[in-house]
């Protein structure tokens, strides 16, 4: 499972890394209605929630589900631009100056996006103007529950007063706390920024891309990027370009942006505490597949806490040598034992450095 990115033809000046202030705000708004997910942004979670004004945190929620999942597309308005070509703006009111650009077919399909399962990455109708969508929105609505439904209904049927009450919902973020808040963290999207351009300008698109994350790579032709993540999709960039977004308040969370007629962006967490080299969702379901059986259950018991040749450990088990060793080569497969020689003795034991990461690495993998 991937998404991949075709880039045949994609000239190097057409691919730009660029912060976004818009972005970092959706950022911001999952991360305070899901902390859950950002343990590292507890402090600030809870120093931004102590001081928010009860009527402006009662509208964060009537919205909630732009931003709870991950974020929408909407928080990235510039590649929804016609050309496919457009950067991100500077500061918050250049960004939503570009929101208010989006037809209001893009913005009432990418508002309805997680929660009413439209269209994502083929072309078609949106809701506004296919009936049976519409319905379909509502009813998937109903199913969320009446703000949701609410939502939709105001959405369908007047989207400029939606994008109205958005616009202005944001801007009094920015004044309640992102203001402040982005004042610190574009310092180090400015850094990562440039870097990544160094990189773009002096060694090519795969160092930086190498760069962004393990699990971004391109294939040896240089026409395909895929990135690693438990679901499918995939774009090009067609005669446009890609962006490459970096995030302070994002990490675990790595995503790309793939809608039917936007421009590709890759919006990637810089200064997280990921591991220098994540296990790949294959890697991850081998290894669980690996722990979910009964006899390799049991013989971890015993390799956890001492090294074991085959022989002892078929005597332990009651089971044959032959059984032991293709239960030993789907554990080594999947990376949870390591094996060493000692004379004529070859000794299996588990590395419990890697299980003990089991469960991060299967909250990073599927939130990834």
């Amino acid at each position: 499972m991937s998404v991949s990115i075709d880039i045949a033809g994609l000239r190097p000046e057409r691919t730009a890394v660029v912060p976004s202030p818009l972005a970092e705000l959706g950022m911001a708004l999952h991360a305070l209605s899901e902390p859950g997910h950002h343990p590292g942004l507890q402090g600030w979670v809870t120093g931004v929630t102590a001081r928010l004004d009860p009527h402006l945190a009662d509208r964060m929620c009537e919205a909630d589900f732009l931003w709870r999942t991950t974020f929408s597309d909407l928080f990235l308005p510039s590649a929804g631009i016609p050309g496919r070509r457009t950067l991100p703006g500077a500061t918050l009111a250049e960004e939503l100056d570009l929101l208010d650009k989006l037809s209001d077919e893009q913005f009432v399909d990418a508002a309805l996006e997680f929660t009413c399962a439209l269209p994502y990455s083929l072309p078609g109708p949106g809701p506004l103007t296919d009936e049976g969508l519409r319905r379909r929105s509502l009813e998937l609505a109903a199913a969320r529950g009446p703000r949701q439904v609410l939502f939709t209904e105001r959405l369908l049927a007047d989207p400029p007063r939606i994008r109205a009450w958005l616009r202005q919902f944001l801007q009094d973020c920015d004044e309640a706390f992102f203001a402040e808040t982005w004042s610190r963290l574009r310092h180090q999207l400015a850094a990562d920024t440039r870097l990544k351009t160094d990189l773009l300008r002096h060694k090519g698109l795969p160092e930086a891309l190498a760069a962004v994350s393990p699990a971004v790579t391109l294939d040896g032709t240089g026409d395909r990027i895929t990135v690693d993540k438990l679901g499918d999709g995939r774009t090009a960039t067609g005669d446009g370009g890609l962006l490459l977004i970096p995030t302070s308040l994002g990490w675990p969370h790595l995503m790309v942006l793939h809608r039917h007629g936007w421009q590709p962006v890759l919006h990637y967490p810089v200064g997280s505490p990921e591991l220098a080299a994540p296990p790949t969702v294959e890697q991850l379901a081998l290894r669980m597949t690996a722990l979910s059986h009964p006899v390799r259950m049991r013989m971890c018991r015993h390799l956890a806490r001492s090294a074991y040749t085959t022989s002892e450990l078929a005597q332990v088990h009651g089971v044959t040598a032959p059984e032991i060793s293709r239960h030993l080569s789907v554990l080594k497969k999947a990376g949870l034992i390591t094996t060493r020689r000692r004379g004529r003795y070859v000794l299996h034991q588990l590395d419990v450095t890697v299980v003990a990461r089991l469960g991060s690495d299967f909250l990073e993998g599927i939130l990834r």
